[in-house]
């Protein structure tokens, strides 16, 4: 199949894509590379790739492809640091528009990276794709808005499936370290403590990169039948966590490291996922990974890197950080796009070139971006 990721450099894209390759794919990557600095480790991108903004992709655009995965988006906002605006431009409108260039396009299957967050304050009653939504941030609107659009897009050959992602971890050669395991780890292994700015008591499903990679694979293979206008939580039921809990296990299992809570103050956002659905749906589907062992996997990673407390602040892994950094220095502008491009500028791509695959990329020694996929193991 030929396949078309949407932000294929960023922390899911740049482990999808080898899981992809792995699983005899033809890939092709898609991304305006906000972050392309900010590798963590040996990164080999070797797939051809239009080097674009999504809100400029075109029909004319896809007409070679079999399907499109859409992981680039606009990340998280909680503190609302930019105009919420850039979240419905980026996130709703662009999701839409390059919906309905897929289905203009023929192109017959399209992944949709949505979130948990959709279920906005939950609790700790695990939730399944059925139940009551409540997002809370501009973020978790936008893709709750997009499932419903994509919904009303189903049919007549366009078979679009919602991935509702869990909350991510795991080492990536795009690490990020504003998702709540990663920061912890980081901040245990970089500064000997972990820091909780909240009381700790919200619920998060968490899930590893590479097991979320996975089930992106395995859900892209299924057929038409299975998947359309489906929504699934990428979540494992067994791992629902409290944001204490998940610090108490960094703490306990990195050597000489605090713990601290900030008492009386909340994070309004929490909910706890039912993962039942997607593993009812694809039983051959394997995790390989819980919280203690992608923990163990980011601190091998991170003393190999030799991570130091001024990276860990730093904005190289801190995705609205390093878009502020880019504002800043006039890299972007107000849009959140290069001054000096225009949509035109971006049209070609490297599309002659040819897709090597990727050999098992290793990041300080940790081996990552294997797949199991339909329960045919390809390595880990």
């Amino acid at each position: 199949m030929r396949v078309l990721v949407t932000g294929h450099r960023g922390y899911i894209g740049s482990v999808l894509v080898s899981v992809l390759q792995h699983a005899r794919h033809e890939v092709v990557g898609l991304d305006c590379d906000w972050y392309g600095d900010c590798d963590f480790g040996r990164v080999r991108d070797s797939i051809p790739s239009f080097e674009m903004d999504v809100r400029d992709v075109e029909f004319t655009d896809l007409l070679s492809f079999d399907a499109v995965i859409h992981l680039a988006a606009m990340p998280e906002d909680p503190s609302s640091q930019f105009d919420s605006s850039l979240t419905e431009e980026i996130n709703f409108a662009a999701t839409l528009r390059l919906a309905e260039c897929c289905k203009q396009a023929s192109v017959s299957r399209f992944l949709f990276a949505s979130t948990c967050a959709v279920y906005g304050s939950g609790g700790g009653d695990p939730q399944n794709e059925s139940g009551a939504t409540a997002p809370i941030t501009p973020y978790a609107v936008a893709k709750l808005r997009c499932e419903e659009e994509l919904s009303r897009l189903s049919g007549r050959g366009f078979v679009p499936v919602v991935l509702r992602n869990a909350t991510v971890y795991g080492v990536s050669p795009r690490l990020r370290l504003d998702t709540v395991v990663n920061e912890f780890v980081g901040s245990a292994v970089a500064n000997g403590r972990v820091e909780m700015r909240t009381e700790g008591r919200a619920w998060r499903p968490l899930m590893h990169v590479e097991d979320v990679a996975r089930t992106y694979a395995v859900v892209l293979a299924a057929a038409d039948d299975a998947v359309a206008d489906q929504v699934f939580n990428v979540a494992i039921t067994e791992e629902n966590y409290r944001v204490i809990d998940v610090a108490d296990c960094v703490a306990e299992l990195v050597p000489d490291c605090t713990r601290s809570v900030r008492t009386g103050v909340r994070d309004q956002r929490s909910y706890c996922v039912d993962g039942s659905k997607l593993r009812r749906s694809f039983p051959h589907l394997t995790w390989r990974w819980t919280l203690p062992q992608g923990i163990r996997q980011l601190r091998a990673a991170m003393l190999g890197a030799g991570l130091t407390a001024g990276e860990w602040r730093s904005d190289r892994y801190r995705r609205l950080l390093r878009l502020s950094t880019l504002m800043e220095r006039s890299e972007l502008d107000p849009s959140l796009r290069r001054p000096e491009s225009s949509p035109d500028s971006f049209r070609l791509s490297t599309g002659a070139l040819p897709v090597d695959r990727l050999d098992t990329r290793d990041v300080h020694g940790v081996a990552i971006g294997k797949a199991v996929v339909d329960g045919v193991s390809i390595g880990q």
